[in-house]
């Protein structure tokens, strides 16, 4: 007959347990009776008072039902953060035991490789070694990711994110990174089909746009105020106005560099909308010489935008995969990490990217879960009398995460400053 003892005769204590207080407090917050909350999980009162009280520990499944019958999510009643899951967090918070979550990933190539069972399943979030060559190879463990994160139901990232909290002094499972994908036969078609002149325009208003997008991103490091990309990808192309009083938009003088800027301006434009390449639209501004005057905008899209890297020769870039940072959010690490090991003034990080990055923050009601790398810390005043002010600085996933893709996010955006964080990475065992 199977035991559920191990080796030593005792039984394993639970990895995840329930944090009696949260309970016993969001109950009667509610104003819930223990034989309500009892009948309402499945469970006899004496048992939820054994919760309250911390002497025993419910399963995955149970704590789901807990937290269903309480109006709220599994981390509320065991008091783990956002941004600081586990992989045993993941597992209680899906309501799924060893058992179940060996038998769903069997289903799949990985799991097959690795030869899952509800033992290593336990190790693996344990810490403790897994039986097993292949669980050394990060190139085999990276393929266990995705069916992990289909049982969990969370993404990919963070499941990584929750491996690498609960193994830290492992390498890390690879996730392979997408290839670079050439332009579609219909894309250089498209381009092909055009005369030169329309080539030239589609081309500058592409540039143009990318010039926007880098002014943009520019403007959201230095924390100032950036428009919807619905509003700043419309390009002022002409102002209804003589050129001697108003002058030229940046995107007409494009076109005038390369000698194509007359008054066939209107034809060439309206030839591309009519391709689905470009989007015209009117509205009007206040300008200094003239008072109130109508001005011209134009919008490349999705299909003028392959057209013109399919014919320019630049393949479009793969999508980062899904453990990186967009280049936004990496910048604003970046930032906490080079003010390391004092920390960030604390108003200096405030706005979204706390959200997606932030510990304990949480977004709108399903919405990305916050990764958790970085976390407001205490820094105390002489003497340790009091705390005299708050400081970001960087989790030990945050700094794991540094130096396990500082060379790959270099890559990827270069604009970001990355002075200084070599140290910070060789610092990571």
């Amino acid at each position: 007959m199977k035991s559920s003892f191990n080796f030593y005769g005792v039984m394993p204590p639970p990895l995840r347990t329930i944090n009696p207080a949260r309970l016993a407090a969001r109950r009667v917050e509610l104003g819930m009776a223990r034989a309500t909350l009892a009948q309402r999980a499945g469970v006899s009162p004496r048992m939820i008072f054994f919760y309250e009280e911390g002497r025993h520990t419910p399963t995955p499944a149970r704590l789901g039902q807990l937290a269903a019958a309480l109006g709220c999510e599994v981390d509320a009643l065991t008091g783990a953060q956002r941004g600081q899951e586990t992989l045993v967090d993941l597992r209680y918070a899906a309501g799924l035991t060893l058992e179940r979550v060996a038998e769903l990933l069997r289903a799949s190539q990985a799991g097959r490789e690795l030869c899952v069972s509800a033992s290593k399943i336990s190790a693996l979030e344990s810490g403790r070694p897994v039986r097993g060559r292949s669980w050394q190879d990060p190139e085999v463990t990276g393929r266990l990711l995705a069916p992990l994160a289909k049982a969990y139901g969370v993404p990919i990232r963070m499941v990584l994110d929750a491996w690498m909290r609960t193994r830290g002094n492992e390498p890390a499972p690879a996730l392979a990174g997408k290839r670079k994908q050439e332009p579609s036969r219909a894309a250089l078609a498209t381009w092909e089909s055009l005369n030169e002149r329309q080539q030239i325009y589609l081309g500058e208003i592409m540039r143009d746009d990318r010039m926007t997008e880098t002014e943009m991103w520019m403007r959201r490091v230095q924390r100032l105020q950036v428009p919807r990309a619905t509003d700043w990808r419309k390009l002022p192309l002409t102002i209804k106005a003589a050129p001697s009083i108003v002058g030229y938009t940046r995107l007409q003088e494009r076109l005038r560099q390369r000698g194509v800027h007359d008054p066939g301006t209107g034809q060439t434009v309206h030839a591309l909308e009519r391709r689905g390449l470009l989007v015209i639209t009117e509205d009007s501004v206040e300008h200094p010489a003239v008072g109130e005057v109508g001005r011209v905008l134009v919008e490349i899209t999705r299909r003028g935008r392959a057209a013109a890297r399919a014919g320019l020769g630049e393949p479009r870039e793969p999508d980062p995969v899904a453990h990186l940072l967009s280049e936004w959010l990496w910048g604003v690490l970046a930032r906490v990490a080079t003010a390391e090991p004092i920390g960030l003034e604390d108003d200096q990080l405030a706005g979204r990217s706390l959200f997606f990055i932030g510990v304990g923050y949480r977004g709108k009601a399903g919405g990305q879960p916050s990764r958790g790398f970085v976390d407001s810390v205490p820094l105390m005043a002489p003497g340790g009398t009091h705390v005299a002010e708050y400081r970001w600085r960087l989790t030990r996933l945050g700094r794991r995460h540094i130096a396990e893709y500082l060379d790959l996010y270099r890559r990827l955006y270069p604009r970001v400053n990355t002075t200084g964080l070599d140290t910070l990475a060789g610092e990571i065992p």
